[in-house]
């Protein structure tokens, strides 16, 4: 055995030589980003290859430096129109090089921008384009919250910083705004994510009368954790739900399906607690501004007012002997006035009535005399008419059955008459 040994970085020097061989320089490569970060314009990340089942097959870091990587991101976002972020599967060409610190990885040369974006990606266009043929991609987006956010359904993990963190906003908000929360637990990564996030769905969509709008929420973390959300059930059930929702889930640089269907899309849930503190204060603020514009309005008019009082105060007493002068002058004009209609009008037509009187008095008078004359007239009319008179001028009224006969051809054969005379009444029979 060989006790003669080498140091630590001559080893790491023969590895690397070893490492730098034609067959791993410029060499194209397919892997998945992760963990995609720029600092002081190189780009750090780490590359994947996966299964179908999403089981890690091989990982190794990449870099990618400043003088490569500003181009090489310009023309990928132009082509693809997609930053060069975690989640894209790429096609890259690159060098293996072994630093005796920094360890084995892939120096990045070269980007194919017209390798398509990586699976997570093409899925999430897939299912967008399918909820936009569907027809509901925007029904969510759609919905109007209430003016003033009160009462909040929360999905979320149990016991999550990301949970603590928005309770914690609420209940500390500067303006002291009342918020009813109800927790509806669900598991927010890994592969039952979706099915338990629809599941706390359906469990408000119970309640939902109680509620003014949802949030789903969760704390930052890898993007890789984000794939519970690249899902189209639950993406159709957000898009679908009767109430607004609002999602904080991630950073501002993590975009998922959720993103595009859910009604508000903020970048935590801290943001979240801000946003509905922002429109409870907002409403507040209108109705503080209503209030001072009310007390303005009602200062200004009670100042008025109370000056027209003192104005009224100070004149009252001049105003009411004024008007009592004005009123006793207008009495003697007027009793003046009256005296002199007396004289004017009331004697000529005092005479006139005296004439009147006596005028009636007279036609009355001529008028009775009349009707007298006229009624002895008609009184002797009657008398000379009447039939006692004519009966005993030696006339005689014959009746049948109690009807008078005034024609011969009215008398039939062996009819009882009854002839009536001036001094009494016989029967007798027509032959």
């Amino acid at each position: 055995m060989n006790r003669n040994p080498i140091s630590l970085l001559e080893l790491t020097n023969r590895i690397s030589c070893l490492v730098q061989q034609p067959e791993t320089q410029n060499v194209w490569i397919t892997a998945e980003l992760q963990d995609v970060a720029s600092r002081g314009g190189h780009c750090y990340m780490e590359l994947l290859q996966k299964d179908d089942g999403g089981r890690q097959l091989a990982r190794i870091r990449g870099c990618c430096w400043a003088n490569v990587f500003g181009p090489l991101s310009r023309r990928f976002l132009e082509a693809t129109g997609q930053p060069f972020a975690s989640g894209l599967k790429v096609m890259l060409r690159v060098s293996a090089s072994l630093h005796s610190v920094f360890g084995l990885s892939l120096v990045i040369h070269e980007a194919n921008p017209e390798y398509t974006m990586g699976d997570l990606v093409r899925r999430r266009n897939e299912i967008l384009r399918k909820l936009q043929d569907e027809g509901i991609l925007e029904d969510n987006r759609s919905l109007k919250w209430p003016t003033v956010v009160q009462r909040v359904a929360v999905i979320s993990a149990p016991g999550a910083a990301g949970y603590g963190d928005f309770m914690n906003q609420l209940a500390n908000n500067p303006s002291r705004i009342k918020f009813t929360t109800k927790l509806f637990p669900a598991v927010m990564q890994g592969a039952s994510a979706p099915r338990s996030i629809i599941a706390a769905l359906e469990r408000v969509a119970e309640e939902q009368g109680a509620w003014d709008g949802v949030v789903i929420i969760r704390g930052g973390g890898a993007t890789s954790d984000l794939q519970a959300f690249e899902d189209y059930d639950l993406a159709a059930s957000v898009a679908q739900f009767p109430l607004p929702v609002a999602i904080g889930i991630g950073h501002e640089r993590d975009v998922t399906v959720l993103d595009w269907v859910t009604n508000i899309r903020l970048k935590t849930p801290t943001a979240v607690a801000e946003w509905l503190i922002g429109k409870g204060e907002a409403v507040l603020g209108a109705l503080m501004a209503a209030g001072n514009r009310i007390v303005q309005f009602a200062t200004q008019r009670i100042a008025g007012d109370k000056e027209q009082l003192a104005q009224a105060e100070a004149l009252l007493p001049v105003a009411a002997r004024g008007a009592v002068e004005r009123s006793k002058a207008a009495m003697t004009r007027a009793v003046a006035s009256l005296y002199g209609l007396s004289a004017v009008k009331i004697e000529p037509s005092r005479s006139r009535l005296d004439m009147a009187v006596n005028t009636i008095s007279n036609a009355t008078r001529d008028l009775l005399r009349r009707h007298a004359e006229r009624l002895d007239a008609s009184a002797q009319l009657l008398e000379v008419l009447s039939p006692a008179a004519t009966l005993a001028r030696g006339y005689s009224i014959t009746r049948i059955d109690g009807h008078a006969v005034t024609s011969v051809k009215d008398v039939p054969l062996g009819a009882l008459l009854e002839i009536t005379l001036a001094d009494g009444s016989f029967l007798a029979h027509t032959p």
